[in-house]
């Protein structure tokens, strides 16, 4: 038996970030055991070469520029200047058409009686009118952006990428979407320019000779033996926290998704329903070599036909490369003869009763010394640079009351 002061579940961005973190603030390395059950740290966050270039196996991630504590924090295992900067370039496939994202920011790329047809459907929305804010998913993007942008895009993007009833879905996450006022939506088509908040990613760094995965990798050498990496967890003794038979720790911190804890551990029946009520979509990442004629970093699609909801033309952020992928809802993928990669955990959903669910869920974890971070660990579908902000804060939080 091997005994530490901490251990950590999942190499991927937050687990990294919180090992490395808690060893910069002094935690003795043989303290400290990180174990992962992929062959290499990265989580989602991974890169593998194909066809000669990388192609990132989670889908699309790319490291947003706001967070500056992010950065100064991942510069210091993969350089400034080893990273490109881009101005985003999002487009949305729409009436045989690109159209740049966001879609309510952007009307004036659309002929004007196009333009007229969504401002009218935009006036009469209930946002518009001062009327509460529903609670149902569906009726809050018809209340916000009006029926024309609801049927055009929203409810059928949305209704692809998630493959459920939106009825399922909550609203409480809904405050990450640009808010773009109907004031700023009508001098955007008035003056032909884009106004109101850009979404994430506005502007975007991206490595020069590799895939978003090589500053996770790094990170994950740099940890040497503190590192297990194909070592999955086959058991949690939750009440002396012990994970394979064979590592305990005063703290155990989980990245890895809490539906996979009533397989390994005696989970007590209320927690387990709990967790029965999480839900999560699975994502097929696809290659293909063929040239896309965009000039997007990547593109969405709404179209019910076309099975992936995603575009990525990697040769426009990706140097040296060719060809594009797709990302895909696994439970609408289609036969391909290139490179797939299974992302049997890809995104956490908001459906209505999660928020109640993880808060649970987490109470009870936290009295057995087991703390949840990360994506799965919190069940919040966060950016990287978002996890590696959140992870930060949890070190600094276990520094202190140490």
């Amino acid at each position: 038996m091997q005994d530490f002061d901490y251990l950590i579940i999942g190499a991927g961005p937050s687990g990294l970030t919180i090992a490395h973190a808690l060893l910069k603030g002094g935690v003795a390395r043989d303290r400290l055991l990180v174990i992962e059950a992929n062959k290499e740290a990265g989580g989602l966050c991974r890169s593998e070469s194909v066809d000669g270039a990388p192609l990132d196996i989670g889908g699309g991630h790319f490291l947003d520029i706001r967070n500056k504590k992010t950065l100064e924090f991942l510069f210091q295992f993969m350089p400034e200047e080893e990273w490109d900067t881009y101005s985003r370039i999002a487009k949305i496939r729409i009436h045989n058409r690109e159209i740049d994202h966001p879609l309510e920011g952007n009307l004036w790329q659309f002929s004007k009686s196009d333009q007229v047809d969504y401002l009218e459907s935009i006036a009469r929305t209930g946002s518009v009118a001062g009327e509460p804010m529903p609670e149902s998913f569906e009726t809050w993007v018809r209340w916000k952006l009006g029926d024309r942008i609801a049927e055009d895009y929203m409810l059928p993007y949305n209704r692809k990428i998630w493959s459920m009833d939106l009825e399922q879905l909550g609203t409480y996450w809904l405050y990450k979407l640009p808010d773009v006022s109907f004031r700023d939506t009508l001098r955007s088509c008035l003056e032909g320019r884009q106004f109101g908040a850009l979404p994430a990613h506005g502007t975007f760094l991206y490595p020069k000779q590799f895939g978003y995965g090589e500053v996770w990798r790094r990170m994950g050498a740099q940890l040497g033996t503190q590192l297990l990496t194909t070592t999955p967890v086959t058991s949690i003794d939750v009440e002396n926290r012990i994970v394979n038979g064979a590592y305990r720790a005063d703290r155990i911190i989980s990245t890895m998704p809490w539906t996979l804890w009533p397989s390994l551990a005696d989970v007590p029946v209320e927690i387990v329903d709990f967790i029965g009520e999480l839900v999560s979509i699975p994502i097929d990442v696809d290659y293909f070599p063929e040239a896309v004629p965009s000039a997007a970093h990547w593109i969405y699609e709404p179209r019910d036909d076309i099975s992936y909801h995603r575009i990525l033309p990697r040769h426009n952020f990706c140097p040296g490369s060719r060809g594009y992928w797709t990302e895909t809802n696994a439970l609408r993928s289609v036969a391909i003869s290139h490179f797939r990669h299974h992302n049997e955990f890809a995104y956490p959903v908001n459906t209505k009763n999660k928020p109640a669910a993880v808060q649970a869920i987490l109470s009870w974890a936290r009295t057995k010394g087991i703390i949840g971070a990360g994506r799965w660990g919190t069940w919040e579908h966060m950016n990287s640079d978002v996890a590696v902000a959140e992870a930060l804060d949890m070190a600094r939080k276990l520094l202190g009351s140490a």
